[in-house]
């Protein structure tokens, strides 16, 4: 089976990208890395102050080219980390630990190439980057990323919206060996959630959940075999209408509706008492309605070692669960579970898509 390459974002300039991709792409690879092409996209300057920090060395070789690096010769790019700067980050600041508009725009600008790379269709002589090639996102920070003049809400919605996909038409999903969990919404404020949820969106994020499932189940074994949980919006699910009516109104009949496409699925249920049983193995996965209902959990599981998966893109995208770490970047002390498991993961549902 052919190795397809990655593309790796290093994120916010001043956080913990640069820092994790030094420390684990600079000595030897495991063997679901060493195979393949890595094209880091980011500011060079930003690597080169982590390794000053580190009293390490450049293990890159910069391209000017980036489909060079990814296809060199034939239909596979060369085993090897290479990097390629956008144009415009040349010269740009760094400081690590600081949040500053220049870190944000190198997270931008990186995120915006990877976009051109991925969505780019195929030109004579140049091998189509669609397809298997996938993308690991290093953690960016929301505010510099605004300040950067990126008016979008975080990775998740703009790698959507460059794919001509609405917020809606994907779905955010993490997990860890232990537990896995989608959110129906992502980063809404809490007063707005109740309005976004639809019967269509809860199916949606239903199917495209239940999809993956049944594909890294096919692809190694995940641990928990039984059906996707919903969580209730409310306070023990609604109490049969007492508390709220969205479980009766909404949720109950996307739930029926996805038990008629033949869907394991069971729900609404409280999500206090269900995050108990799925920690336990009972479920497959989690469909949580919003932000912290599902991810104050999966992290009390999975706060080294979660994944972050972008569902319903036309590619593979995975991300660290974990954000820019102002406060330790640059001391060496930032766990690396969580950048290795993406990278793992990536590589596995590259391999298998091909």
């Amino acid at each position: 089976m052919r190795a397809e390459p990655l593309l790796i974002t290093l994120g916010d300039a001043n956080g913990l990208g640069p820092e994790l991709a030094c420390r684990l792409l600079s000595g030897p690879l495991p063997d679901h890395l060493a195979g393949r092409a890595l094209l880091l996209l980011g500011a060079e300057a930003s690597l080169l102050a982590h390794l000053s920090l580190a009293e390490g060395t450049p293990f890159w070789t910069r391209v000017d080219d980036p489909a060079r690096a990814l296809a060199p010769s034939g239909e596979s790019g060369a085993p090897g980390v290479y990097l390629y700067e956008p144009p415009g980050l040349d010269g740009i600041r760094v400081q690590v630990g600081q949040a500053t508009p220049d870190g944000g725009r190198a997270a931008g600008v990186a995120l915006s190439t990877a976009c051109d790379l991925l969505l780019a269709p195929a030109s004579p002589g140049v091998r189509s980057l669609r397809g298997p090639l996938g993308l690991v996102t290093l953690p960016l920070h929301k505010a510099m990323l605004h300040a950067a003049g990126y008016d979008v809400p975080g990775h998740t919605e703009y790698l959507a919206r460059r794919a001509g996909l609405g917020d809606d038409e994907v779905c955010m999903h993490l997990g860890g060996d232990v537990l896995r969990v989608s959110l129906v919404t992502t980063h809404p404020p809490l007063r707005d959630v109740p309005g976004l949820i639809t019967r269509q969106r809860v199916l949606h994020c239903l199917r495209l959940t239940a999809a993956h499932v049944r594909a890294i189940r096919a692809i190694r074994a995940i641990g928990a075999t039984g059906p996707v949980a919903v969580c209730g919006l409310n306070p023990h699910a609604g109490e049969s209408g007492r508390i709220g009516r969205e479980e009766i109104d909404v949720i109950a009949p996307a739930v029926a509706d996805a038990v008629a496409e033949g869907l394991d699925v069971v729900g609404p249920l409280p999500a206090d008492t269900l995050f108990v049983k799925a920690a336990r193995g009972a479920y497959s996965a989690v469909l949580a309605m919003y932000h912290d209902q599902g991810l104050a959990p999966l992290k009390m599981l999975h706060f080294s070692d979660a994944v972050n998966v972008t569902l319903g893109l036309p590619f593979v995208r995975t991300s660290v669960d974990h954000g820019t770490g102002f406060d330790i970047a640059g001391t060496g002390t930032a766990d690396t579970g969580s950048f290795a498991a993406a990278l793992r993961l990536a590589c596995t549902l590259c391999d298998a898509k091909d």
